[in-house]
């Protein structure tokens, strides 16, 4: 509670000043290229040599998507399941890794729960509305933000504060009786800024477990998300920084029900989360902006409690506290040394660990066509020791239209404290299974991307190939063991065409041939998916967008085959004034009927219509 209250605290002291002081001159705006800042070095889209998906700001309004979920989705590589809608518990896969292999970060933050059994993140309740950017850094990341960077990282950004006072609020209702809405406030000054927002949403939702197998109960989900950001500009260019996310949601789910498709039935289950993540920084640049350095202290915290028939089943809670120092030395124009230690300390119920952490990475750029980037980090757990893993990469422009890039990296992810403290009594065993060792992986991917000169066209294509030794699994003998390895190999794809000015046609695919050691097909993950997007922007104050996703058929874990699916999704808006504009949205436009986990519903043909102000 005392890392709570700290983070609540700096959030005051960071947002005060700036909202009593008087606002500056209003100035001129201009955009620069995307900084990438899961590369850690300030690096540009051009100059990463990993494989990267960026979806925007301007992405998550034009498709309307209400969860972070459904947008990170949309990157090619990138497979999502879900428990049923609303609320459902959700995980996120990429290029075949597991969920538990997937770091996710807020504001550079990480927030997997450290209670549950591989202390991945739960995507079921973090709604977009305070969402700047969400970047998919795909392949191993461990040098960058080691353990649990196995598959990749999904680094989240939340929305900066806009210069001058100002604010936005928005409306919406929909099928099952959901309403959504949400406000913010913020201000941006020569002292200054903070911005303040609160989003909710409460359905009646639909049956988790699949009506079609006569399940008529509906499972509701009700949520709330509050978020403060704010900073304080000190002399000599110094900044303090604080932002803080928190979210309390409620979601009903269904029953297990042995001998039903997938094991679920209609059942009174209920399970309440609050979630809370956020960070304190202060950003010190020395030597006329050349030496950058960042001091931060980061905190989550995870709360989960289930009810069955009103009766408390099982409750569990686990945070992370971590410390970060890194400095980055631009040398000259041709070389950047970025280095930092880090400490993160994690808690599930009454177990703890910790792993101390140093890094360094260097940058260098012998044309100006040319980025070569290197990177060396050793993590030291306090029950498993120390890992070394490294990392290069390289990023050519031939020319303004080509980008070259390919990444090499290692990866590993420390057993979860559930793991390492799971005792099988029904295996015969008293203990846990003291054997247990780090997953490790290692990956390259090679790509090439393409714009037009006249900036209408795009295209890229991404090989990857990626194996994970030391798997992590669930054995009957030991409880959980070393038992498995994947090999992961793909193709993704990515293309796009202005065909007039207001008319854009967009698309994406992943090839994913991931098998275990005996050459089995993983269980859900699709071999082929894709969407196709086509964005209508005319002069004028209608636009919207068609959303066609594909997602082939899947392994169910029972050893039969989930089928494929397509969706069609429509959004649309028509601006009634500069300042108030009309939204609505239509889902699974041709109601089609697929199930993302075996036994689980998924909404048929639906939709909503709201009204979004900005003052």
């Amino acid at each position: 509670m005392s890392y709570r209250t700290a983070l609540l605290g700096a959030v005051a002291i960071s947002i005060v000043s700036p909202a009593i002081a008087q606002a500056a001159d209003d100035g001129e705006t201009k955009l620069g290229p995307i900084i990438v800042e899961g590369s850690r070095l300030n690096q540009t889209a051009t100059e990463v040599g990993s494989s990267v998906s960026i979806i925007s700001e301007e992405d998550l309004e034009k498709l309307d998507f209400d969860f972070a979920l459904d947008a990170v989705a949309n990157a090619p590589g990138v497979t999502i399941n879900q428990n049923g809608a609303y609320g459902g518990s959700a995980s996120v896969r990429i290029r075949g890794a597991s969920s538990g292999q997937t770091l996710v970060l807020i504001d550079g933050v990480p927030v997997g729960d450290p209670s549950t059994t591989d202390g991945s993140f739960n995507f079921a309740f973090l709604d977009t509305a305070n969402i700047k950017r969400i970047e998919v850094l795909k392949g191993p990341q461990s040098t960058l933000w080691g353990s649990d960077a196995i598959g990749g990282v999904v680094s989240i950004l939340t929305k900066d504060p806009d210069e001058g006072f100002g604010g936005s609020a928005f409306g919406e209702y929909g099928s099952y009786n959901t309403w959504r809405g949400g406000a913010s406030i913020e201000n941006a000054n020569e002292i200054g800024d903070f911005r303040l927002s609160a989003t909710g949403i409460t359905t009646d939702g639909i049956s988790k477990a699949d009506e079609d197998n006569g399940n008529s109960e509906d499972d509701g989900y009700e949520s709330t998300t509050l978020s403060a950001k704010g900073g304080l500009n000190l002399p000599n260019k110094a900044r303090l920084e604080t932002t803080i996310l928190w979210n309390d949601a409620e979601s009903e789910y269904d029953s297990y029900a042995a001998g039903t498709q997938g094991s679920v039935a209609d059942g009174d289950e209920v399970t309440q989360n609050e979630t809370l993540s956020g960070n304190v920084s202060l950003k010190l640049p020395l030597l006329d902006d050349r030496f950058k350095n960042l001091f931060m202290v980061g905190y989550s915290d995870i709360e989960r409690e289930n009810f069955t028939d009103g009766a408390q089943s099982y409750y569990a809670e686990g945070d992370r506290t971590l410390y970060r120092y890194q400095g980055t030395f631009e040398v000259n124009d041709m070389n950047t040394l970025s280095f930092g230690a880090e400490r993160e300390e994690t808690t599930a119920n009454d177990d703890d660990t910790a792993i101390d952490s140093l890094f360094a990475l260097y940058e260098l750029k012998p044309v100006e066509t040319l980025t070569l980037t290197a990177g060396l980090r050793n993590d030291d757990d306090d029950r498993f020791g120390s890992e070394t893993t490294a990392r290069v990469a390289a990023a050519w422009n031939p020319t303004d239209q080509i980008t070259v890039r390919s990444s090499w990296g290692e990866g590993f992810k420390a057993p979860s404290l559930y793991q390492t403290t799971y005792i099988c009594t029904f295996c015969g065993l008293t203990e846990p299974n003291t054997d247990l060792q780090p997953e490790t992986s290692e990956a390259f991917d090679i790509g090439i991307d393409w714009r037009s000169a006249d900036g209408r066209a795009e295209a890229g294509i991404t090989y990857f190939d990626q194996d994970t030794e030391n798997m992590i699994d669930f054995s009957y003998t030991a409880g959980y063991d070393n038992i498995a390895q994947v090999e992961s190999k793909g193709v993704e794809l990515f293309g796009g065409y202005a065909l007039t000015d207001w008319l854009n046609v967009s698309a994406n695919y992943a090839y994913i041939d991931a098998e275990d050691g005996d050459g089995n097909e993983l269980t859900r993950i699709p071999e082929h998916s894709g969407d196709v997007t086509v964005a209508v922007d005319p002069d004028g104050p209608l636009s919207g967008a068609v959303l066609v996703r594909y997602n082939g058929d899947e392994s169910n874990t029972d050893g039969t085959t989930l089928d494929g699916w397509t969706r069609v999704d429509l959004t649309g808006s028509y601006e009634l004034s500069e300042r108030v504009e009309l939204y609505g949205r239509v889902e699974n436009l041709f109601d089609e009927d697929y199930q993302q986990i075996l036994g689980y519903g998924t909404p048929g043909l639906s939709g909503s219509v709201g009204l979004r102000l900005r003052y």
